[in-house]
């Protein structure tokens, strides 16, 4: 099944882009993503602990399963004053 990130924050400077597609199996969860983008991507491992999701706008857990054309955002936490 394919999906679609929306990076954000840092992410999105690490990613040097705001969106992709990733091409995940069938049954894959929020965690699994997670997995698979961090080992395209180990410049994103550090940060693995504190990203949140939201899929179709709604803030979900890793355990969460994907379906096909979700849209998937990864959230960095927030700083700054």
């Amino acid at each position: 099944m394919t999906v679609r990130l929306r990076f954000f924050a840092s992410l999105r400077e690490r990613m040097r882009r705001s969106q992709a597609d990733l091409v995940l199996p069938a049954g894959a969860t929020v965690g699994d993503l997670w997995e698979a983008l961090a080992a395209q991507h180990p410049q994103l491992r550090d940060l693995g602990a504190s990203v949140s999701f939201a899929v179709n706008l709604e803030y979900v857990e890793r355990g969460h399963h994907l379906s096909e054309n979700d849209e998937v955002a990864l959230i960095p936490p927030v700083s700054g004053g």
